[in-house]
């Protein structure tokens, strides 16, 4: 069978939601969906950045619209649906990208482990792991019904390894690639083997939650931490956001239809080097 791979990722007429969207990872993922055709409905809590996020899409800019949703709330998250459903129609694809960490949960030399406080632990945990199973439950219910479609989660390289100081948020995301392939089973073994559902890892991208902890503030040098990751990652640098959209348009792709229950690294060779 020839494989046409230029009408393999032409999503156009499908319809996806994004949360976290308007973040600076889940945004390149709403900007080359559209650009791929799709139609994308942004959920996200804060949508200051939308405008120029679609200031980016051009004439495909009707392709996206936002919402702004709670992913912790499922009520949030119902009216949601709701909207994708009014504005384009049946829903195809979900991608959480919703996530984070906190420093109420990280280890520092002003707070030990011992005296992480629980809220700060609850939060991290919530965001990831509440943020990632509610939407499933609730949007992931209209690939149910449809019997197709894609989910795709963030993990983290967290999950293979668990960095120092970010216990919440490395377990957190370990959680996270356990219950991907628990729910590519689940949907298969009970709705349909054409719903898939998998997760991409990424390694260490620059961000605002992390810039400070990689980068001097007044320098703009690594950091030893910084320094050390570089160390550790054989391509010797740290990712780009367009450095996922590769991976993240395969497995949303039919190019992916017998790939159902993985977690995909996309860090640079990170987790392949022993140090040695």
């Amino acid at each position: 069978m020839t494989f046409d791979l230029q009408k393999t990722y032409d999503f156009t007429g499908k319809t996806f939601a994004v949360t976290g969207g308007a973040g600076v990872l889940g945004s390149e993922v709403v900007v080359a969906l559209a650009g791929q055709g799709a139609n994308v409905m942004i959920l996200d809590l804060r949508l200051s950045d939308v405008a120029a996020i679609k200031e980016r899409l051009g004439a495909r800019t009707e392709q996206v619209a936002a919402w702004e949703t709670n992913v912790l709330d499922r009520e949030s998250l119902e009216t949601a649906r709701e909207a994708i459903r009014r504005r384009f129609g049946p829903l195809y694809g979900l991608v959480n990208a919703a996530g984070g960490n906190s420093p109420q949960a990280t280890v520092s030399p002003e707070r030990s482990f011992f005296d992480i406080p629980a809220e700060g632990l609850r939060f991290v945990l919530d965001l990831n792991i509440l943020g990632t199973f509610l939407p499933c439950q609730v949007l992931g219910q209209e690939l149910a019904a449809a019997g197709e479609g894609v989910i795709l989660n963030y993990s983290s390289m967290n999950a293979y390894r668990p960095l120092t100081n970010i216990a919440a948020y490395s377990a957190a995301k370990a959680a996270i690639s356990n219950f991907t392939a628990w729910l590519a089973v689940y949907m298969a073994q009970n709705y349909s083997g054409k719903i898939r559902v998998n997760a991409i890892a990424p390694g260490f991208f620059l961000g605002e939650q992390n810039r400070f902890l990689l980068l001097d503030r007044d320098t703009g040098q690594w950091t030893p931490r910084g320094q050390r990751i570089l160390d550790h990652t054989p391509m010797g640098r740290l990712g780009r956001p367009e450095d996922l959209l590769g991976c993240v348009l395969w497995l949303l792709s039919p190019a992916a239809a017998f790939v159902t229950g993985i977690t995909v690294p996309v860090d640079g060779g990170f987790s392949a080097y022993a140090g040695v």
